[in-house]
């Protein structure tokens, strides 16, 4: 016996606008802790580095492969287990989990430490997007989610923002420490406020009838909702095509200000202002615009969600190689707020993508495997190769071994276009085939 999937959560109503509104402002906050959190280390490299004495291998190797093994890994049992019950209480509980970690960073005295703490980070970051994602396709109408993706989505460049601008502030003025004490307890708080203040809703409360999935009403099990995803050609090609575009976001976020205090000049208390700018700015700008653009031009193409990506990912490219070619930091950061508003349209584009291409009561499971797939690459292998060329470049580069390692990442612009281009093609594919069905 079929139904339309229609699974409730806590028997709420459907939210109403100024509820669901509220939602997404206490989600989008959550997300700004959850990649400030995130983003710290990286913040903070030159202070951690000159305290721990670690170099830049072992700095990517911290912020992006032993932090994604857990964060990406852990996501997938976690998006499951929030399918099967109530997501409001997985989120709050994930935030109390990584702010408590993330003030244990501030108390390390060794790099194994550190590694261990960020672990322990990367668990409780684990149970924090996939269930907003989920949250908010029940929240808001097909025809409006992209948008509100895209609001969600100004949680990394606001984190990243708000860290550069007060991490390094803290920092300058006190310790390295301190910022971590501070923002660990913060986020304990705001768990507590998402547990009392967000309402769960009906799981494909605001799908129409038209566009619902139908579904068996059995149970999926867990390694059969893996399985169908990874079969679907065009949920795979999605999931590495935004991989390919995060490998280049971590890549360079995760150097930025180790790279301009190193290689451009720029003192710390110059980072919490310019930099903080450039990211705030552009990449919040690029991420709303992006849920505008989206919404607009796939109601005419579904092809839009990965032909828009890859567009933006070109006319980047030439921006960031002007920005590890500038002679001073001043060039370098206006070079670099044209990457910074073009490198993050995928992000909306692709989430949105996904979560319409599912059954409302997989969307978490879903949303954690895109994850999967995406930080895997993009978070895990980012960082971690661009530290990695950076130690290989120094012997033969000297004091510009990171300049040289952001000249190497360039080529991931091309690849990551070029597979927009083909899940937009397998989109197209996939469309005519459901056209000629009718």
């Amino acid at each position: 016996m079929e139904k339309i999937s229609t699974i409730s959560g806590d028997g709420a109503p459907p939210a109403s606008g100024r509820s669901a509104r509220i939602t997404l402002a206490m989600l989008c906050f959550v997300y700004v802790l959850n990649f400030l959190d995130r983003q710290l280390i990286s913040i903070l490299a030159k202070p951690i580095q000159d305290s721990l004495h670690i170099t830049d291998g072992q700095l990517g190797r911290l912020t992006g492969f032993y932090f994604a093994l857990f964060y990406c890994f852990i996501a997938i049992p976690i998006g499951w287990l929030a399918d099967h019950m109530n997501r409001v209480k997985v989120l709050s509980v994930a935030c109390a989990l990584w702010s408590a970690a993330t003030a244990a960073c501030g108390m390390v005295g060794s790099y194994g430490q550190l590694v261990v703490a960020r672990m322990m980070v990367g668990v409780g970051e684990a149970g924090g997007v996939p269930p907003s994602y989920a949250i908010i396709s029940d929240s808001f109408p097909r025809e409006r989610r992209t948008t509100a993706m895209a609001i969600f989505n100004l949680g990394p460049p606001i984190g990243s923002a708000l860290g550069v601008a007060f991490g390094a502030s803290l920092a300058a003025a006190f310790s390295w420490r301190i910022p971590f004490y501070v923002i660990g307890a913060i986020g304990v708080v705001t768990a507590l406020a998402v547990y009392l203040i967000v309402h769960e809703p009906d799981r494909g409360q605001t799908d129409t009838p038209a566009t619902a999935v139908r579904v068996d009403e059995r149970t999926i099990g867990f390694g059969a909702t893996i399985a169908q995803f990874f079969r679907n050609p065009v949920l795979l090609m999605a999931s590495l095509a935004s991989g390919a575009g995060n490998f280049i976001t971590y890549g360079l976020l995760n150097f930025t200000t180790l790279f301009l205090m190193r290689e451009k000049g720029m003192t710390l208390d110059e980072v919490a202002i310019w930099y903080a700018l450039v990211v705030g700015i552009g990449m919040s700008a690029g991420i709303y615009v992006s849920g505008r653009v989206v919404d607009r031009f796939s109601r005419r193409d579904k092809a839009a969600y990965a032909t828009i990506p890859a567009i933006s990912l070109l006319l980047a490219l030439p921006f960031f190689l002007g920005f590890a070619w500038a002679p001073g930091w001043q060039l370098a950061l206006a070079f670099l707020s044209v990457p910074m508003f073009l490198n993050s349209f995928f992000l909306s584009a692709t989430v949105t993508f996904v979560q319409g291409e599912v059954p409302p009561e997989r969307r978490v499971i879903s949303g954690a495997l895109l994850l999967l797939v995406m930080n895997f690459i993009g978070l895990g292998l980012g960082p971690t190769y661009v530290g990695m060329a950076s130690d290989f470049f120094r012997p033969t580069h000297g004091p510009h071994a990171l300049q040289a390692a952001y000249y190497a990442l360039a080529p991931m612009y091309l690849i990551g276009a070029a597979l927009f281009l083909l899940l937009a093609r397998l989109i197209r594919r996939s469309e005519t085939r459901h056209e000629g069905s009718l």
